[in-house]
């Protein structure tokens, strides 16, 4: 049995046979949560693999990806679950185990896989082709259903952000210091908006914005927020630094649209209160807390079994 690693975690088509011969075993049924071990086991999933979730963070991928092999399973007449939380081979399940009894082809995967769905190809058929080739096998699965979802999603969160990215280069310095000030608000920090004050400009002695943590404005959080094309340094983090022990202040936090060098980094690792951020990290950010950004609620439907219990 070979053992697999995160990176390697097996597309759902690969859970279908290991699912597909555990139940054969078990022609009374068998609950689900064993039927997910079972192919684990098969496929030789360790215990890092198993531990990995969704991108969403609902679902642990393997059991997910074993649920959608069952569905595949059910689609095609081979399996059912003729109650909550257990799965059992139908006859032409079982029949069908017993004509296959080699490992099946990855065609006969795709097959299972992909052939029962009403969905359409997600390969584009040649022109010219031939009738074989016209209704050949299908692509092979990479993802369930929620998982594409999830790239889906990181795939325009990775464009909102390249996008926010380019207009933050177009505002004003004041603007950018406020939007710092109203992102920081949306984070929780301060009890209310007047507790962000902007104090930059000239003569701002290095500072941007003050953040009273408490209702009397004995703690204090110092910003920096520079809208810049290059990178920054360690001498703007340094003069920073200084800029806060003028104001005797124990925490501080530079924020750029760009990024920092590594003297940069090194410095802010060696002393203590200054956190730095950068673009990539501000503009993400700004997604998760709607700053700059708006955002629609997507709803999944699922079957709610408990409904129908009687």
């Amino acid at each position: 049995m070979t053992t697999t690693t995160p990176a390697t975690l097996p597309t759902y088509d690969r859970f279908i046979e290991p699912l597909l011969r555990f139940l054969a075993g078990r022609p009374e049924g068998a609950p689900a949560r064993e039927a997910h071990e079972a192919a684990a086991d098969a496929l030789g999933l360790d215990v890092a693999a198993r531990q990995q979730l969704l991108s969403s963070g609902a679902q642990l991928i393997y059991k997910n990806r074993a649920g959608w092999a069952h569905d595949r399973l059910k689609r095609a007449g081979l399996s059912d679950s003729p109650r909550r939380g257990w799965w059992q081979l139908t006859e032409a399940g079982r029949r069908f185990v017993a004509e296959h009894p080699a490992p099946l082809t990855p065609e006969q995967l795709g097959t299972l896989a992909m052939v029962h769905l009403d969905v359409q190809r997600l390969r584009p058929v040649a022109p010219d082709a031939g009738p074989d080739e016209a209704a050949g096998v299908p692509p092979q699965p990479i993802a369930s259903p929620e998982e594409r979802l999830g790239l889906a999603l990181e795939e325009i969160r990775r464009a909102v952000v390249a996008e926010l990215l380019d207009t933050l280069a177009t505002v004003t310095p004041a603007f950018f210091e406020t939007l710092v000030l109203d992102l920081l608000h949306r984070m929780g920090y301060g009890a209310n908006r007047a507790d962000l004050q902007r104090v930059g400009g000239s003569g701002d002695a290095g500072i941007d914005g003050i953040i009273s943590l408490d209702r009397l404005g004995l703690e204090k959080v110092y910003v920096q927020a520079k809208r810049w094309q290059g990178t920054v340094g360690r001498p703007e983090i340094q003069a920073f630094y200084g800029a806060l022990a003028g104001q005797r202040a124990k925490k501080g936090v530079f924020i750029t649209t760009s990024g920092y060098t590594a003297q940069a980094l090194q410095f802010a690792q060696s002393v203590e209160g200054i956190v730095l951020v950068d673009g990539v990290r501000l503009a993400g950010l700004m997604v998760d807390h709607e700053v700059g950004v708006t955002a629609r609620v997507l709803k999944v439907p699922k079957v709610d079994v408990d409904y129908f219990e009687e």
